[in-house]
C-alpha cells in the first residue's frame, strides 16, 4: 500500500466549556493537521502517472483547511452568550463557530471528513494541539476492533 502524508498548521485560541482545568479559560495553541491518504494503485496515465494522486492537489487542500481556522477564536455553538459574540465581532474579532466541543479529537474527525468530501482516499488525520500531544482519526474497517 502506498501512503503520502503532508501537513499544514495554523494558530487559534479556543475553550472548553464545562471543563474543570485549565482548558476552561481560552487560551491559544499551534495547531498542526497532519492528513494521510492511502492507496493500492497508482495512476497509469496522464500527468498524475505513477503517483497515488497529485501532491500539489492534496497539499493544497490541507493547507487550505489549516487556513481556515487560522487566527482565530473558535468555539462550540451556545457556548457563549450572544451579546459576548456580538462585542467581540464589534472589535473586529474573527470568530468561528463549530457544532462540537474544539478539543483535538473532534477537529481529527472534523478535518477526516472534510478531506473524504474532497473524494481524497484518507487513510487517517492527527491533530497536533501541541509539538508532543496529538488526536489522530482513523475510520476502522468494518468487523474490525
Amino acid at each position: 500500500m502506498y501512503v503520502l502524508k503532508t501537513s499544514a498548521s495554523f494558530d487559534s485560541a479556543h475553550f472548553l466549556s464545562g471543563y474543570d482545568g485549565k482548558c476552561a479559560n481560552i487560551h491559544g495553541h499551534h495547531w498542526r493537521i497532519e492528513a494521510q491518504v492511502k492507496g493500492e494503485v497508482l495512476q497509469s496515465g496522464g500527468t498524475e502517472k505513477d503517483m497515488l494522486i497529485d501532491f500539489g492537489a492534496f497539499k493544497h487542500l490541507v493547507r487550505e483547511l489549516a487556513d481556515s481556522f487560522d487566527h482565530a477564536l473558535i468555539y462550540e455553538e451556545n457556548t457563549l452568550r450572544p451579546t459576548t459574540v456580538q462585542a467581540l465581532r464589534d472589535e473586529g474579532f474573527r470568530l468561528i463557530t463549530v457544532p462540537f466541543r474544539p478539543t483535538a479529537e473532534n477537529f481529527a474527525k472534523y478535518c477526516y471528513d472534510y478531506l473524504k468530501t474532497k473524494k481524497l482516499p484518507v487513510k487517517s488525520v492527527a491533530v497536533y494541539e501541541t509539538p508532543e500531544n496529538c488526536a489522530v482519526y482513523e475510520e476502522t474497517t468494518e468487523g474490525a476492533e
